[in-house]
């Protein structure tokens, strides 16, 4: 039953004008097709491994079906804290750490707490569009900063952060490395970002979660490499990509502790925690996990390798291999509305990717697919693209 028009009028404006997703409006359109291969969401095709299941199952056998700690269960804390001193070097307590509801939730918390009504909060583009759609649903002004795409892939000059700025800039939001680009910041390019912030006096909204996916290291530069105890970011993340957890909706945030009171309350207001067996499956996934995360990072260099070197070979793909995260965010030419590309794409090459336009600013003309996925079915899709491409 549709509502009547007059019902939408009478709420909130900023609600009323969320964004739809570009993403789903292409999935929905091809999901019940037959033969489609399903390379449009920004998650792997491997199942949560036994390890983590089984510890989550355990906790629901033992009856953890009650109210929780808001802030995490202690146990959980703990393992966030040996997981950032063996991968990061980093000197926190487990009063650093607090749950969330996914990764989306700890994003939304650190908007509440940094910026509201007619504030705004400048971040890179394109960009993952759930930052923008939160930030203008809590009345903020997203204030977009483009990334630029040159022969040697996607690159940011920090001169348009500053010229960006205004009186009412509250916060920076920095995601390293990129969805959907693939674009990773160095050591020199965070400490600029840092330096801005301190003499504005602005907070940094740090999204790492694609941090063990790089491929010019062991990690991604941080801004944990370089920050002092003091300084104002706020580091949110998932247990979504590293371990094969999208559906379980746990991410964390690593905050200063004088945070935790206002943290724990937000987390109140919201949803006021996580459920307690699923916070066991976390622990195992930080403790045990390593080497699974190791796996998927060499897979997906592999297939990024493949899949770049063939749709390349068309001569007509605009392209940098990315040197983190696990898309590839790609041009055709001849190609100016990705949107219905996209569409195009499902009904006549049978792959599903995600249309640049989802991604604001800068991608219009770009298409994002997501390589985590066997080989096998992303080296088919590379073959089908190609031959769509060809007919072009």
């Amino acid at each position: 039953m549709s509502l009547p028009t007059s019902l939408i009028e009478h709420v909130r404006r900023e609600a009323a004008d969320a964004p739809a997703s570009g993403i789903v409006a292409v999935m929905n359109h091809g999901r019940r097709q037959k033969g489609v291969l399903p390379l449009w969401a920004g998650e792997g095709d491997l199942p949560t491994p036994e390890f983590i299941r089984d510890a989550a199952a355990k906790g629901l056998a033992d009856g953890e079906t009650f109210y929780t700690w808001q802030a995490g269960i202690p146990e959980l804390r703990e393992a966030l804290a040996r997981y950032h001193q063996r991968h990061f070097n980093a000197g926190h307590q487990p009063e650093n750490f607090y749950v969330t509801n996914s990764g989306m939730h700890a994003i939304q918390l650190a908007i509440q707490a940094t910026a509201g009504p007619g504030d705004e909060t400048i971040y890179l583009s394109p960009a993952w569009p759930n930052f923008v759609g939160a930030t203008g649903i809590a009345g903020g002004a997203p204030v977009p900063v483009r990334l630029d795409f040159t022969d040697n892939g996607w690159s940011l000059d920090v001169k348009k952060i500053a010229s960006a700025i205004t009186p009412r800039t509250r916060a920076l939001f920095i995601n390293s490395p990129s969805n959907p680009t693939g674009w990773v910041a160095d050591e020199a390019t965070l400490r600029e970002i840092l330096d801005m912030a301190r003499r504005h006096g602005l907070w940094i909204i740090a999204d790492e979660i694609y941090t063990h996916f790089y491929y010019g290291g062991r990690r991604a530069p941080s801004f944990m490499d370089i920050m002092e105890p003091e300084d104002r970011i706020i580091f949110v993340n998932s247990f979504s990509k590293n371990w094969a957890m999208t559906g379980w909706r746990i991410g964390w945030m690593t905050v200063h502790p004088a945070l935790g009171p206002m943290i724990e309350n937000l987390i109140q207001y919201s949803s006021s925690g996580v459920p307690q067996f699923l916070q066991r499956g976390a622990v195992a996934a930080l403790d045990e996990g390593d080497a699974f995360i190791s796996t998927q990072v060499a897979r997906a260099r592999d297939v990024r390798d493949k899949l770049c070197a063939r749709l390349s070979a068309t001569g007509r793909v605009r392209l940098a291999p990315p040197q983190g995260a696990f898309y590839l965010f790609f041009g055709v030419d001849g190609i100016r509305d990705s949107f219905q590309a996209a569409f195009d794409i499902v009904d006549q090459a049978k792959v599903g990717l995600a249309p640049g336009t989802a991604f604001g600013e800068g991608g219009e003309a770009y298409l994002r697919l997501c390589f985590a996925r066997r080989p096998d079915q992303v080296e088919e899709a590379a073959d089908r693209l190609a031959e769509w491409i060809n007919k072009l």
